[in-house]
């Protein structure tokens, strides 16, 4: 099984001039905001997340770095949840691009995510709501 077949959200990444640094390729800062984007678009059109009820910080962010992301590239980013705790839970991400119609894996990514209370200014646990729409739609066992 290939390890892209384990996730089931795929989005593409626009790129800009901006992203890039003297050597022509995406400076590595700004695959961090990749991660965001592409995080933002998974909560929004997979797990639609209701932000009104409870926000999410990050916890901890880590990447690997193993293709360059060059000018001419075309980018797609891979998310999926793996972990879901009582109020944190891991998000995966696999940075691609394509060449010669195949994926390259360019990073590959995680986030801790924390459910967040923003009147409390405190962590909460995972709305149910959302932590279903998140094991349904990743075939989760969350035991």
């Amino acid at each position: 099984m290939n390890e892209l077949d384990l996730f089931k959200y795929k989005t593409t990444l626009e790129l800009r001039f901006a992203d890039y640094d003297m050597m022509g390729h995406v400076n590595n800062a700004v695959y961090f905001t990749y991660l965001e984007i592409a995080r933002a678009k998974y909560w929004k059109q997979a797990i639609k997340w209701d932000w009104k009820k409870t926000g999410v910080v990050i916890a901890q962010a880590s990447l690997d770095y193993i293709h360059p992301i060059l000018l001419e590239d075309k980018v797609h980013l891979y998310v999926r949840t793996s972990r879901i705790g009582k109020t944190s839970f891991d998000l995966e991400y696999i940075i691609v691009k394509t060449t010669n119609n195949t994926e390259l894996i360019c990073s590959k990514g995680k986030t801790i995510c924390v459910a967040f209370d923003y009147q409390t200014k405190a962590a909460t646990e995972i709305p149910e709501n959302e932590k279903n729409k998140m094991i349904v739609f990743e075939q989760l066992n969350n035991n």
